[in-house]
């Protein structure tokens, strides 16, 4: 789905990224960990098609991504972020806000159907603003399903959530993988990127130290400092 080749990110002088080449499969769900400020949030910006990198070459679904991002493109993908900006309308409003942008006035069954799996049907007509963080969080979550993507980016969905609220999103996101949905999770939770994913990388201070499937990664990394972030010592 994504082929990134000879990636570079700079805010002002600071590199904030640099990966040699990263490449996402269809179907998989890849989970990038690393510490805050490691790029993380940066690199889904750019498969998100907010930024475009300063220097390499983004190939999307075997279309490379010159200049403007095709709408195509764009709708295709969507991202739910660590922090989701609600809007000041009711929880339905917001779930089905993408459809009514993308002119699908005929949604509501299919919307109260996706609250309903998440949770959300008894605060249908709440204020969504006025919702706890992990319902919010759910909220975001809804949001972005209900326009059926073929790709989902998150960036840190469970952070500072209690428990309930943790295996519930993970649930849904499993669900999504089986699905077929293609999946970028960035945490910096070992764990849950171990529960979940097919595939697991490493980013530290903006380069790609190492990526492999889960179970290899985490039972016998490469790279000296993959092992020591994953055993908790300070590697950055």
């Amino acid at each position: 789905m994504y082929v990134l080749d000879s990636i570079q990110h700079r805010y002002g002088a600071r590199l904030v990224l640099d990966i040699d080449h990263l490449e996402v499969q269809c179907g998989e769900m890849l989970a990038i960990l690393g510490p805050s400020g490691s790029g993380k949030s940066t690199l889904l910006r750019l498969m998100q098609f907010l930024e475009r990198p300063s220097a390499g070459r983004i190939v999307f679904d075997g279309q490379p991504i010159d200049g403007e991002p095709p709408l195509d493109a764009r709708r295709r993908v969507t991202t739910v972020f660590q922090r989701p900006l609600l809007f000041d309308r009711s929880v339905r409003d917001n779930v089905a806000y993408g459809l009514r942008l993308r002119g699908w006035r005929d949604g509501r069954t299919a919307v109260d159907r996706l609250m309903d799996r998440l949770g959300l049907s008894d605060l249908a007509d709440s204020p969504a603003r006025s919702l706890s963080g992990g319902e919010g969080q759910r909220v975001a979550l809804a949001r972005a399903l209900a326009i059926d993507p073929e790709v989902l980016l998150l960036d840190e969905p469970t952070a500072n959530l209690d428990p309930y609220n943790v295996s519930l999103i993970e649930e849904i996101i499993g669900a999504q993988r089986a699905r077929g949905i293609t999946i970028v999770l960035v945490t910096h939770q070992t764990f849950q990127a171990r529960r979940l994913a097919d595939q697991t990388g490493l980013l530290l201070n903006g380069r790609l130290i190492e990526i492999a499937p889960t179970t290899e990664l985490f039972e016998s990394p490469r790279d000296f400092r993959t092992r020591s972030f994953l055993n908790g010592e300070m590697v950055y």
